[in-house]
Formats: structure tokens, sequence, C-alpha cells
């Protein structure tokens, strides 16, 4: 099986040239712009004289005590401890409907993009089961990331902390901090990827044959199973054309006079005008999915021409 990039990120550029500016239509930039935006929503001291001593041990000896000097000033301020849990619960509550949102938001933008139109009620109605189911399983991986993470930095504070007082190190256990940053990093790749997967796969998968989160990782796994390099190759690919279009962006603000990063910061907005970005990135994903074979093809295929037709 001979897997391209580059072919299906040109007939992906081909399809956004002919949905937005073959003919140009405002309104239906503005429609499929309100869906990749709903997509995009889920995907941001005090210092006492004893700091400034100069002493690089007295200086990692008070990181080590941090958590603690932080839990006790919370305890000694009630106050700010209530208003920061509040702001904890209403960040959280927030950061639930948008997943909920930007899940609903993934099946409207793909369908879009799958049958050229421009629609919200329609898709937001015919997706509702896979958007929740989608919701649901962002939501478990989102907690679980989460956990990770406090996870990481308790073992963190508290390893460092035991190596650092039981004299292992001088100073910094700088191996033990070298190997903490590879962990991170490693674990910050492979979350990642499955971020990746998740948007670019799994979404199309679920989408085409109207299944939950959990069967379209299924279908998914045994197709990456079967080709982890090009899968792994298409994350690296991925990476590399955000960088270029992160590039290209601030390239344009400059021209612009920061005109243009101004309307880029603004919410919705940036995204209608980023939106051939979203739509291309979005028709690459499942332009390169259909090359595995009929069962992960989305687009429908263009009719094909008879010698009576031709003629």
């Amino acid at each position: 099986m001979n897997i391209e990039y580059f072919e299906p990120l040109s007939r992906a550029w081909n399809r956004m040239k002919l949905a937005l500016f073959k003919p140009l239509d405002l309104t239906k930039w503005f429609v499929i712009g309100f869906n990749a935006f709903l997509a995009g929503l889920a995907e941001g001291h005090g210092g006492g004289s004893r700091f400034s001593t100069g002493d690089s041990d007295w200086s990692f000896r008070d990181f080590l005590n941090f958590p603690h000097k932080a839990w006790d000033w919370l305890m000694d301020h009630p106050g700010w401890f209530i208003a920061i849990v509040i702001f904890v619960v209403f960040a959280i509550a927030i950061g639930i409907t948008l997943t909920w949102l930007s899940s609903r938001g993934a099946f409207m933008f793909l369908d879009n993009v799958v049958q050229d139109k421009a629609e919200v009620a329609k898709p937001w109605k015919q997706y509702k089961k896979e958007g929740n189911s989608l919701f649901i399983w962002r939501l478990c991986f989102g907690l679980i990331c989460f956990s990770l993470f406090i996870m990481y930095a308790v073992f963190f504070f508290t390893m460092a902390s035991y190596f650092y007082r039981a004299g292992y190190y001088r100073q910094v256990p700088v191996f033990f901090i070298v190997m903490m940053a590879l962990l991170f990093i490693v674990t910050f790749i492979i979350i990642g990827y499955i971020s990746t997967f998740l948007t670019s796969f799994v979404v199309p998968i679920m989408y085409k044959h109207n299944i939950k989160t959990t069967q379209g990782w299924s279908r998914f796994l045994q197709l990456f199973g079967q080709h982890p390099f090009h899968f792994i190759l298409f994350g690296i690919f991925v990476f590399l054309l955000t960088i270029m279009f992160i590039i290209l962006i601030v390239i344009a603000g400059l021209m612009t006079c920061c005109i243009g990063i101004i309307l880029l910061i603004i919410p919705y907005i940036g995204t209608v005008v980023t939106l051939p970005a979203w739509y291309t990135l979005r028709a690459f994903s499942v332009e390169y999915l259909g090359q595995f074979g009929p069962d992960y093809e989305l687009f429908p295929r263009a009719p094909e021409s008879t010698p009576e037709a031709s003629a």
C-alpha cells in the first residue's frame, strides 16, 4: 500500500479553494467558521531578603518547600482559599461546557467539509449521539491527564526533596530533574498523539459509521496496528504544518502592523479569518484516512464518466 502525504494535502487544498473561493460566499465562510470555532473550543510573592542571598543551595530548598509554603499561606488566608476554590470550580464548569460544545462542533465542522455545505442546525441534531459520546470520552481522558499531572508533581517534589536532603546531591539534583523533564516531554508527546488521532481519524470513523468513541478507537487501533509508521509520520507532518502556519500568521501580523494579530485574538473572528487553514487541515486528515480503503473513505466519490456521457 502506497501512502502519500503531499498528494492528499494537495487534494485538501483544492477542496478548500472550491468550497470557500469558487465562488466567494461570506455567509458560507461565517457559518462554516462558526462550526470550526466550536470544534476548536477544546483544543492558554513575596520576596524577602532571604530569597536574594545569591546562594543556589537556599534557592533550590525554597523551591522544594514551595508547596508547603503555599498551603500554609492558604490556611492563614481563608478568604483567598475560598475565592480560589470558587474560581477553580467555575473554571472547571466552563471547561466542561466548552468540551461539550467542541465535541458537537467537531462533527458539525466535519460534516460541512465532507458534504461541502454550510449548515449548523442539521448536523447539530444529526450527530448528537456521536458528539455526546465524544464528550464523555474527552472528559474521562482529561481527568486522566489531570490526575497524571498531579501525580507527576507530587512524585517530583517528593523525590527531589528526598534526594536533596539525603545528600545524594550537593545542591541541585540535576540528573533527577533532567530525567523527570524527559519523562514529562515523552508523556506530553503521547498525549498529543492521542489527541491528534482522536480528532483526525477517530472522529471521521465515528462520523462514517455512526458509532461511539470506543468503537471508533477500536477500529482505528486495528488500522494503526497494521500501519503504525504511517500514522506516527502523519503526526510529525501535521506538527510541521502547524509550525509553518504559525510562522505565516506572525509574518502576516507584522506586515499588517499587528492589525491581523489583533483580529486573530478575537474569538470566532480569528477562526473565520484563518478558516482556509482549518478547512484544509480538516480535509487533509480525511483525505489521508481514505487511502486505507473504502471503509475509511468519507468524501463522496465523483461519478465515473461513461463513453455515452463523454460522447
